[in-house]
């Protein structure tokens, strides 16, 4: 009666682990998607970036450049005849 018992609840388990693992594997699946359409998705969400992007690098560059120019003039206007070294800092 105990070998019975012992066969029943491990086919039990059988059973119910291969359920389990069935039901991983079909959701798995199902949120699978083509790699070309996530590719694409991804290229969208960057084209609409793109704009937004070079405004913000021609922003930060112009303010660089601002900077630069003025601590050139104040090196000149000091004096200093040698302002190449602070314009390549």
């Amino acid at each position: 009666m105990k070998k019975c018992r012992k066969k029943l609840r491990s086919g039990k388990m059988l059973v119910n682990g291969s359920l389990s693992l069935i039901a991983l594997v079909s959701t798995a699946i199902a949120f699978c998607q083509d790699g070309v359409a996530g590719i694409n998705e991804a290229n969208t969400k960057v084209r609409g970036y793109f704009s937004a992007g070079t405004n913000l690098m021609y922003a930060v560059g112009a303010i660089v450049g601002l900077i630069g120019a003025i601590k050139v003039f104040n090196k000149w206007n000091a004096g200093d005849h040698d302002t190449g070294k602070v314009a390549a800092a």
